[in-house]
């Protein structure tokens, strides 16, 4: 499992969830295993996006692929996201009883 960190602005938040919500069984397709979004506090146009990805050579050419640049002009993405890719090397899940 390879983690995608990707990091950018849309010009609007509504906009862009329409666009990325209608990509979900393209994005399953190509290895997208969970996803996480996080917005800005000071500007709620600011995204996060933490996926789990299949493998880092589906991911990378995810990342790469003319599809997906399409889909976020279509979807208001500013300029070039920052991505990261990320392998989990230690986790800890805190629990009330903690």
């Amino acid at each position: 499992m390879i983690y995608l960190l990707i990091h950018h602005e849309v010009a609007d938040y509504s906009a862009w969830k329409s666009v990325f919500d209608s990509s979900l069984e393209w994005r399953t397709r190509n290895g997208e295993r969970n996803c996480r979004i996080f917005r800005g506090v000071q500007n709620p146009n600011e995204l996060t996006l933490l996926f789990e990805w299949e493998d880092f050579d589906k991911a990378r050419s995810f990342m790469a692929s003319e599809d997906l640049k399409s889909r976020m002009a279509k979807a208001g993405v500013k300029g070039v996201p920052q991505v990261e890719y990320l392998n989990e090397m230690f986790s800890i899940r805190r629990s009330a009883a903690d």
